[in-house]
């Protein structure tokens, strides 16, 4: 028997609640300049209750090919990766803004 999505009702695996969230944010993506002139690329604007936040971090990681955390609600990727970055979250189905 198939588990039930307490938010929607459907089966988990004709849930839609994580694509809604996805298609209802817009995610922020700017860069900071840290200690000694480093560039920091940061995504905010991610509701944590509808979006694992850990598990985009780790894709967005992988495929920037940067180390990066994420914590109080918004990823941090070392380096310049907007241009990544924006184009790995529209894949994903976001919503995004480049700053």
């Amino acid at each position: 028997m198939a588990a039930i999505c307490p938010v929607c009702g459907l089966p988990e695996e004709l849930c839609m609640c994580e694509e809604i969230a996805r298609e209802q944010q817009t995610v922020r993506i700017t860069t900071d300049s840290r200690r000694y002139g480093k560039m920091v690329t940061v995504i905010d604007g991610i509701d944590e209750n509808d979006i694992d936040i850990n598990d985009l971090a780790k894709k967005l990681k992988g495929r920037c090919a940067a180390g990066g955390t994420a914590k109080d609600g918004r990823i941090e990727l070392q380096g310049d990766h907007k241009k990544k970055v924006k184009a790995v979250l529209e894949e994903l189905g976001f919503n995004t803004e480049v700053r």
